[in-house]
């Protein structure tokens, strides 16, 4: 039985005003292709198959066809909701959906959702686990100690009765990590893995019991402590951070119990992003001028400001996403504090108590403090325990 694994698709995403819309129909088109070729059985989708809660007219049109071409193919298709997405909006229609094929665990409910299918080995088991919060499973099990991720999931898949005898697979959209190792992160879920609190780490062996994990969230497509855990990385780049990395789509082919095979299909996007740098001069020489179409972030080494240099990189380049500079100027004013480190090694209390005393000369009090935790919790950005 084969399976495609899809995550963080983020339809409808924008990134620095640019619209991805017509690039995402494009891969999904791709997607299909591969779909064909593969005689896939089965779609995996692990989460946040929208970019926002509250997703445009347009990319519900998206995944509106998408889920239909699917659907004319007769092919399995499961999805769950990621930290990006509405429970409710995904929601809408599942079960008439569920008449098609297309299965939808949007919000968990205290009952680990699962579908089977069955080929000439006997039966797979599709668990899905939609984006959970320690306190979202805390409500559901009282008398069980849950104060992190980690055993939140670790109750939730102990709860399940899974057959472990059985081929079971699990799609969930969480921060995993391996033995030791931390995933490799590239694009916009940095924030959320770096933001005050952390998005909690999730043990790699929590999936034990599972033939294949196939995760959601992080936006570099890798592996996680063996083959059979990974995160098929989303479909196109969104952000800097991703320009060298390589997209692709895990084909995963289950044969008898323990017989699990995974292929990564390279994926080619319509319009590449990629970073150039040097002197607008060399980069606008038009024998280094290449697949001028791509979005393209500009680092300029020139010495003195270019002016309207935006507009002029956007005649050679159209679709220049962002431009900055690196030189002599920018070096010497640039030895900045990393943010980003100084909010992993801080605690949520100290990054508040610190701005609270930057912003008013004071120490913030426990009940100012109770309402800045709550408020927090309420985002997701720190548990309630945390």
């Amino acid at each position: 039985m084969k399976f495609m694994h899809l995550g963080d698709l983020h339809i409808g995403k924008t990134v620095n005003d640019f619209s991805m819309i017509e690039d995402q129909n494009y891969i999904l088109d791709q997607l299909l292709s591969i779909l064909d070729e593969q005689k896939v059985d089965g779609v995996l989708i692990a989460g946040d198959v929208y970019d926002k809660a509250v997703p445009s007219e347009e990319a519900v049109g998206v995944l509106d066809h998408f889920l239909c071409r699917l659907a004319d193919r007769q092919v399995k298709v499961f999805i769950i909701s990621g930290n990006h997405d509405s429970d409710a909006r995904l929601s809408f229609g599942s079960s008439l959906f569920e008449s098609n094929g297309i299965y939808i665990a949007s919000k968990y409910d205290g009952v680990l959702y699962r579908q089977t299918m069955q080929d000439e080995h006997g039966s797979v088991n599709v668990y899905l686990l939609p984006f959970v919060k320690a306190s979202q499973v805390r409500h559901f099990f009282p008398e069980a100690v849950i104060d992190s991720y980690d055993q939140a999931v670790r109750v939730v898949l102990e709860q399940a009765g899974i057959e472990k005898t059985e081929r079971n697979i699990l799609v969930a959209h969480q921060f995993v990590t391996g033995r030791g190792e931390e995933p490799r992160l590239g694009g916009s879920e940095n924030a959320a893995v770096q933001a005050v609190g952390t998005i909690e780490k999730i043990g790699a062996d929590c999936f034990d019991a599972f033939d294949y994990t196939a995760l959601g969230h992080i936006h570099s497509p890798q592996r996680v402590g063996r083959d059979g855990i990974r995160y098929a990385g989303s479909p196109l780049k969104y952000s800097l951070s991703e320009v060298n990395n390589a997209k692709s789509v895990p084909i995963i082919t289950l044969g008898k119990k323990g017989e699990v095979a995974v292929e990564c299909i390279p994926l080619t996007p319509l319009r590449d992003m990629r970073h150039i740098k040097g002197r607008l001069e060399q980069l606008l020489d038009p024998k280094h001028i290449q697949s001028p179409e791509d979005y393209i972030y500009v680092t300029l080494t020139d010495e003195e400001p270019v002016s309207d240099a935006m507009a002029v990189i956007r005649q050679y380049y159209p679709n220049t996403m962002k431009l900055d500079y690196e030189n002599s100027h920018t070096r010497a004013i640039g030895r900045q504090v990393d943010l980003s480190r100084v909010a992993r090694e801080k605690s949520f209390s100290e990054l508040i108590s610190d701005f609270y005393h930057l912003m008013y000369g004071c120490d913030i009090s426990d009940a100012e403090m109770k309402i800045m935790r709550k408020a927090a919790e309420e985002a997701g950005v720190v548990d309630e325990a945390g």
